[in-house]
């Protein structure tokens, strides 16, 4: 004989497993918004460290005597290149009977 479920039985049961899969959606939020954070953190010191790096500079600091302290240059970002835009196809020169066409003149502009 097998036990009938009632519905409060399979709410509950359906809002468990509901709570636990939620549960692991916040925990991923929260684990998203910290990594956020931190590399925003990242950003800002390695902002500072180009400024205070170039500070050191000119104040009379070499490039070579900063490294014999230790003191690294920054990195440089790789600067990301633009695509250019697509070519436009060139106009079909061909006439309807295959022949090649020359293109328009450009009409001249009027002295009025």
């Amino acid at each position: 004989m097998t036990k009938e479920l009632s519905v409060e039985d399979a709410e509950k049961k359906a809002r468990e497993l509901l709570d636990r899969r939620i549960a692991s959606v916040r925990t991923l939020v929260t684990a998203r918004q910290r990594l956020a954070e931190l590399r925003e953190q990242v950003a800002e010191a390695e902002r500072d460290h180009v400024r205070l790096y170039n500070a050191a500079l000119s104040d009379g600091w070499s490039p070579d005597e900063l490294r014999k302290l230790g003191l690294t240059e920054p990195e440089k970002k790789a600067r990301t290149r633009r695509r250019a835009a697509a070519k436009k196809p060139a106009a079909d020169t061909t006439g309807v009977d295959g022949q090649a066409t020359a293109p328009a003149p450009e009409p001249e502009p009027s002295l009025n």
